[in-house]
C-alpha cells in the first residue's frame, strides 16, 4: 500500500504580491523552495491563514533572497498581499518508507527568510510558548 504524507511545509509566509493577470501558479523565493525541498512546477497546496481559503497550484522559482511569495492567476482573487499562508507539498511513500518519514518544516521571519533550520512538526498548542514564540524542539 502507498500512503500520501506531508513532504514539506513553509509555515506562515507573508504574501508579497498577487497578479491576477498571470497564467497561474505560486512564485516562491528560491531559498524557500530549497529549504522546503520543493521543485519548480511541483504541486503545492496553499492554505490562507488570514482568510481561511485553500487552493492547489504549482510552484515557480522566484529571485533568490527576494522573499517573494506571489500568488498568480485566478488564485489572486483568494489571496492578497499581506496575507499569511502555509505552503505544503505531499508525496507518496511505500508503507515501509512512510513509517520513518519526517517532513521538512520551514519557518520564516517577517521578510520570508528562513528563520531557523527545518524542524520536526509539533502538535497544536505545544508549538507555541507562553509569549507566542515558536518552540523549535520537542519538549522533554
Amino acid at each position: 500500500m502507498r500512503r500520501v504524507l506531508l513532504k514539506s511545509k513553509i509555515h506562515r509566509a507573508r504574501v508579497t504580491d498577487a497578479d491576477v493577470n498571470y497564467e497561474g501558479s505560486l512564485t516562491l523565493d528560491r531559498n524557500l523552495l530549497q529549504a522546503a525541498d520543493i521543485l519548480p512546477f511541483e504541486q503545492v497546496h496553499v492554505w490562507n491563514v488570514t482568510r481561511g481559503t485553500r487552493l492547489i497550484t504549482y510552484a515557480i522559482a522566484g529571485e533568490r533572497g527576494s522573499g517573494v511569495v506571489c500568488v498568480n492567476g485566478a488564485a489572486a482573487h483568494l489571496i492578497r498581499p499581506g496575507d499569511i499562508v502555509i505552503v505544503a507539498s505531499f508525496a507518496e511513500f511505500e508503507e515501509t518508507e512512510a513509517r520513518g518519514h519526517r517532513p521538512h518544516i520551514v519557518f520564516v521571519d517577517e521578510q520570508n527568510r528562513v528563520s531557523q533550520p527545518p524542524v520536526a512538526e509539533l502538535p497544536g498548542p505545544k508549538r507555541w510558548g507562553a509569549q507566542g514564540e515558536a518552540i523549535t524542539t520537542a519538549p522533554g
